[in-house]
């Protein structure tokens, strides 16, 4: 994960009800924090984009790494990056760090795809989401032709 780069990030507010009995982030409130981080993701990269009720994106896959506890009073945020992008997913790469030291307290892995509601098929991803991610991030290698994903 050292060559990723991450342009964008959001700041978490830890609040009272994120802890539990032993005193740190329980492990569910991590994905309300990637959740976060996704919508403020997009509402930057895509915010002239329509994201409709009938098309739109789903999570496929999610899988996270829980690496070190966040405590009250730490300075956390959620950094997020589009890491591949396939036909009709693509994946992305977050991480809650702590601010003040740089520490990588949890990463998540998620595919998502984009899916049409009213049909319930699969879409592939549209030319305008696909140019959004390709130029906020700047990395031309995001797209991978022979994916699976």
């Amino acid at each position: 994960m050292d060559n990723i780069k991450f342009n964008h990030t959001t700041p978490i507010q830890l609040r009272f009800n994120d802890f539990d009995a032993l005193g740190h982030v329980n492990n569910s409130v991590y994905f309300s924090f990637y959740d976060l981080g996704k919508t403020t993701y997009f509402n930057v990269v895509m915010p002239d984009v329509s994201v409709s009720k009938e098309i739109g994106v789903v999570i496929a896959n999610i899988q996270v790494s829980f690496l070190l506890p966040v405590y009250p009073g730490e300075n956390v945020a959620v950094e997020t990056a589009v890491v591949e992008i396939g036909n009709k997913s693509f994946k992305l790469l977050q991480q809650l760090i702590d601010v003040d030291t740089n520490e990588v307290k949890c990463i998540c892995h998620t595919i998502m795809v984009c899916y049409d509601a009213k049909s319930k098929i699969t879409r592939p991803i549209s030319d305008e989401w696909r140019k959004a991610m390709l130029d906020f991030e700047c990395n031309p290698e995001l797209l991978k032709v022979h994916s699976k994903i």
